[in-house]
């Protein structure tokens, strides 16, 4: 349960358009302060910390302070536990698919 709960705040946080491109920015590898992210996604700095607080609380970025800036780095374990989700589930549906479709290539032979 601990395990679906984490992806299911995973998956909301990367429902987000602003929330997947703050993390193709903080994919490059640097930590950005949040004034930083705000400017580059010209939004309010309310907006910018709602998305930034989504992301942490799934745990797709880590929050380090220096004085009175806020860092964030991103987590690539989280990124990893849903790829590998979707690797399962894509694996499960590509072989329920590829047999019916042999099930349904094997009944239009019996009907020649």
């Amino acid at each position: 349960m601990q395990r679906t709960t984490s992806l299911d705040r995973i998956f909301g946080a990367l429902s987000d358009g602003t929330r997947r491109s703050m993390i193709h920015v903080l994919a490059r590898g640097d930590a950005r302060s949040a004034g930083e992210l705000g400017r580059r996604f010209r939004s309010a700095q309310p907006t910018i910390s709602r998305h930034l607080k989504v992301l942490e609380q799934a745990g797709l970025v880590e929050r380090t302070v220096e004085g009175r800036v806020h860092l964030f780095k991103l987590r690539r374990k989280p990124l990893r536990d849903a790829e590998g989700w979707i690797a399962r589930h894509q694996a499960f549906w590509t072989g329920a698919v590829d047999q019916l479709e042999s099930l349904l290539t094997e009944g239009s032979n019996d009907e020649s």
